[in-house]
């Protein structure tokens, strides 16, 4: 199943939502040449250790935010931005294309909709602020731990929660592939969503088996859609609510 449209009317242009995923494709992309490299193998090592610097110098790491991280790691880190800088980077670095590209489809689809209903500047920092939850969430979780965590998930969580209570009854236009059989049928939005967090299992299985670059968050997850939840209505748009905008 390959979800393509929310069914609500929307009256906007989803800036916001294309901007982010505007930056979080090409930060991908960096990584991703910076991992790949044409070259004869002997130098396949030198773009395996670039883009596991780069994700674990900008993605969130619990034990600098306490400054208890072994002495090898904050010498390796000695450029990285502050620990508090990285809760904001740390949201636009993905581990992989599952990563991404799942975190991306789900923003396009549930953000643009959001994003209409809250205005561009209140969905900004509606995200931004779920991120924020996600990440101090899973941080509570395990506070001297040397993984980095990377990824929009937790602030794409807080997105679907608001979704959720923005739209709780609609439908999604899903692309089904079965076989020989194609075609594009309409599903609860709530089946949807469960799919997204099948993905983000699926990444944490796929993108991260050897347990070295990043990690998916179960917490930040957890976080981020909580977040959503009880701050949807904080950042809703009054002017919306008046036209009876749902």
């Amino acid at each position: 199943m390959f979800p393509l449209k929310a069914d609500v009317a929307t009256r906007g242009f989803p800036a916001v939502s294309l901007g982010l995923i505007a930056v979080n494709v090409v930060i991908y992309l960096y990584q991703f040449f910076l991992w790949f490299d044409p070259a004869p193998a002997s130098r396949a090592a030198l773009g395996d250790m670039l883009y596991q610097q780069f994700v674990v110098e900008f993605g969130l790491i619990p034990c600098r935010v306490r400054d208890i991280c072994p002495p090898m790691l904050e010498t390796a880190l000695a450029a990285a931005p502050p620990p508090l800088v990285t809760v904001l980077t740390s949201m636009f670095v993905h581990g992989g294309l599952l990563h991404v590209g799942a975190n991306m489809l789900y923003l396009w689809i549930f953000g643009s909709v959001t994003e209409d209903a809250m205005g561009h500047g209140r969905f900004l920092a509606f995200y931004l602020v779920c991120g924020i939850v996600a990440a101090a969430a899973q941080f509570l979780q395990n506070p001297a731990s040397a993984v980095p965590m990377v990824g929009a998930s937790g602030a794409v969580a807080g997105t679907l929660g608001g979704y959720v209570v923005l739209y709780p009854q609609t439908r999604v236009r899903t692309l089904v592939i079965f076989g020989f059989f194609v075609r594009v049928i309409s599903v609860p939005a709530l089946v949807v969503l469960g799919l997204w967090v099948v993905l983000q299992v699926a990444s944490s299985l796929f993108t991260f088996a050897r347990g070295d670059v990043g990690g998916v968050a179960v917490l930040a997850h957890l976080g981020g859609f909580v977040a959503g939840l009880g701050l949807v209505h904080v950042f809703r748009g009054e002017r919306r609510r008046a036209r009876g905008w749902r």
